[in-house]
């Protein structure tokens, strides 16, 4: 059975990085992707990256999703963005409340992404499709977990089309949350977010900067394989590949992929899958 994909970059800091991720771009193509997104740096700091890598994407024939994150943001800085945006030809939005560089208060005039979700709708109809976040595991900054729960509630109610969720190694704890999420009448498509483990100390890092869990026995045998990058890398396409057939023989509805920039590991996933 077949299933859609769809992949993640972050704007490249130098030519050689942009002249990388073209490259990788071409090679994930060939899975044939429902659309690319790219992400969007605290404060909006990669806004000009951003949208630099979102033309090119579409350029290559590839629909495109800018994330776009509110807080710092003012409704005239936001208005204008989606002007851009709109006049780019983009289609899709994946609308974050976002983090705001170190140093900085909270400012701007929009507290959470359900307040940006209900002033995109407001401003564009249906122009549009918006993707909002997911916690499976709860957000690391909320309160509990219904509070949580309410937080992507009121996102959808906003008006988001469809969720994409943070990554995960736990496929019972987004099984879970979208029981919940359709208890509670909830019923937009909400995508598992797939992190391909590449190296033990960058996914160590980014789980612990992020919430998402490494299960312990995931995390010990990382740590017994050392150095070994090609015993780490052959038992983490092992675990992903188990990971992504779960959830796709319990209906997720496609899986979404963090690359960070690179294609190897996410292509062999997919090979593996059938995709």
């Amino acid at each position: 059975m077949s299933l859609p994909v769809s992949f993640e970059f972050f704007p490249p800091k130098t030519s050689e990085g942009a002249a990388k991720l073209r490259t990788v771009r071409q090679q994930l193509y060939a899975r044939a992707p429902q659309f690319c997104s790219v992400t969007y740096g605290a404060g909006g700091s990669t806004h000009e990256g951003t949208f630099s890598t979102v033309r090119e994407i579409l350029a290559e024939g590839v629909d495109a999703a800018s994330h776009f994150s509110c807080i710092g943001a003012t409704r005239d800085s936001v208005r204008a963005q989606l002007a851009e945006l709109q006049g780019m030809g983009v289609k899709r939005l994946v609308a974050l409340r976002g983090d705001l560089p170190s140093g900085y208060g909270i400012g701007g005039e929009f507290q959470y992404a359900s307040d940006l979700v209900a002033f995109i709708r407001a401003e564009t109809g249906s122009a549009f499709h918006i993707e909002v976040a997911a916690y499976p595991e709860v957000h690391p900054q909320a309160r509990s977990a219904d509070a949580d729960l309410q937080a992507f509630a009121a996102k959808v109610r906003a008006g988001a089309d469809s969720a994409i969720t943070q990554y995960f190694f736990n496929a019972d704890a987004y099984l879970r949350f979208v029981d919940d999420a359709r208890r509670l009448g909830l019923d937009v498509p909400v995508v598992p977010g797939i992190m391909p483990i590449m190296g033990a100390t960058q996914l160590m890092r980014f789980s612990d900067a992020c919430g998402a869990e490494i299960p312990r026995w995931i995390r010990l045998r990382l740590q017994g394989f050392g150095d070994d990058a090609a015993s780490i890398r052959a038992f983490g396409l092992d675990v992903v590949a188990q990971l992504c057939e779960q959830l796709r023989r319990a209906g997720a509805p496609g899986l979404h992929f963090y690359t960070m920039n690179q294609s190897a590991a996410t292509l062999e996933i997919c090979q593996r899958l059938g995709l």
